[in-house]
């Protein structure tokens, strides 16, 4: 076959012409990295692809009757450092090309924190608002047997993602089950406690960035206590970052979701925010701060911004306007390469995601062990050892920052890509 004729012998960017798509940024971010990985950048283009991806129809029978058809994804980015590792998300915008990248953003985080894993992300089309729960569990279970033959407790460990939880992880690790014969609890991870889950997961990506953004703050010399912090995005991550930055004396005083974005100079009361928020509605209509354009959240007052929705959300322009002084990245991919740019040239530091989010994926390594070991952790443990693993993982990017200067994004990625590339390496070429 002339590899000239086939559209997969050359740069998989060719899919997507636009520079802002997920998987052109994150190629973006391996391209500013490769010329400081020296004699192993010949090899990068490696990163460049993903190892294997999945497309998978998902028929199920809906509640009235009529059958539906649902597309869904798994890509599988690198194995090189261990079995894949990412998670689900159920979103009616999932597309290959995303979860590529969310995939390949994996592999950087593993790397970057420095987890035995590889990278890897799945995804329904879906809106689960649209969906009962046993039409959502019919999905779910078609879903996971239609990808068994990729995933494993060796080989791919899917975890709760956007729009997908606790439960969601309970009918895939049973569905696997029924198809392998295998009680299977480490298949994957974010499972129910009772169910060989772990202590401290569901709030783990909201801690590490709370964690990771206390220690950012004080090597800038920003006080906590008193903080004027933005937060994008209301869900878990957003919502936990906001209780404990609030506990610690900060002052939440903007937060956006899908409904809308509520302000209050004075800082907004954030158990009251989330309860109205569980409630239904999103903090739009919130009674204790002030509704404001989706657009005008980008233009308030803060010492610290948290994108924590979904990528792709500061751009350009929007990074020429905020007025924060730390980025932290809650969300997988929230800022454009350009904009990037535009914020290291005002002075302004980004946290990456792929070590500022960490938190999840790095407890979920540990009920990864705990359920191999059969022996639990506490939840102070848990919590002890979040914050060790993520806080060792910033001061290595940050000594590379400093000495390469570098942005901590590109620092990450070094870090990342030459833990990935001297694995490539040492395992050599098979056949």
């Amino acid at each position: 076959m002339d590899d000239r004729a086939s559209p997969f012998a050359g740069d998989l960017s060719y899919v997507y012409p636009t520079k802002t798509s997920p998987w052109g940024t994150f190629l973006a971010q391996v391209d500013r990295a490769t010329p400081f990985l020296g004699s192993l950048a010949p090899l990068i283009e490696t990163l460049r692809r993903p190892k294997r991806t999945l497309i998978v129809d998902i028929p199920i029978e809906l509640d009235n009757g009529t059958m539906a058809h649902f597309e869904g994804f798994r890509a599988q980015h690198s194995f090189a450092r261990g079995p894949g590792k990412g998670g689900v998300r159920f979103h009616p915008d999932v597309t290959l090309e995303e979860v590529m990248a969310l995939a390949g953003w994996m592999t950087i985080k593993n790397a970057a924190i420095n987890l035995p894993f590889g990278g890897a992300k799945g995804g329904v089309r879906l809106d689960p608002r649209k969906l009962s729960k046993k039409e959502l569990e019919r999905v779910t279970r078609r879903y996971t047997s239609e990808i068994g033959a990729i995933i494993g407790p060796q080989q791919d460990i899917p975890a709760p993602d956007v729009n997908t939880d606790a439960q969601i992880m309970a009918w895939m690790m049973d569905t696997y089950a029924m198809n392998t014969g295998l009680a299977s609890t480490g298949v994957v991870t974010g499972k129910p406690v009772h169910l060989g889950g772990s202590l401290g997961r569901v709030k783990a990506t909201g801690r590490g960035v709370f964690v990771m953004g206390c220690e950012a703050m004080k090597r800038l010399n920003m006080p906590v206590e008193g903080a004027r912090i933005a937060i994008q995005g209301f869900g878990n991550v957003g919502s936990t970052a906001a209780e404990l930055f609030a506990a610690a004396g900060a002052l939440i005083v903007a937060v956006q979701d899908s409904r809308g974005a509520i302000f209050c100079s004075r800082g907004l009361p954030v158990a009251e925010l989330l309860a109205h928020s569980q409630g239904g509605g999103g903090v739009a209509n919130f009674s204790g701060g002030e509704t404001i354009d989706r657009e005008s959240f980008w233009d308030v007052a803060c010492e610290v911004l948290i994108p924590s929705a979904l990528e792709g959300q500061l751009t350009e322009t929007r990074a020429g306007r905020i007025k924060a002084q730390l980025v932290l990245e809650g969300a997988n991919g929230p800022t454009l390469p350009e904009a990037d740019d535009i914020l290291g040239s005002r002075g302004i530091v980004v946290v990456p995601d792929v070590i500022c989010n960490a938190g999840g994926v790095t407890v979920s390594y540990f009920e990864w062990v705990q359920d191999f070991a059969s022996y639990y952790w506490t939840e102070d443990e848990i919590n002890q050892r979040l914050a060790k693993i993520v806080l060792d993982a910033l001061d290595h990017v940050w000594e590379a920052s400093q000495r390469l200067r570098v942005s901590l994004r590109t620092a990450a990625f070094i870090v990342a890509c030459e833990r990935v590339l001297i694995a490539h390496v040492e395992r050599g070429l098979y056949p």
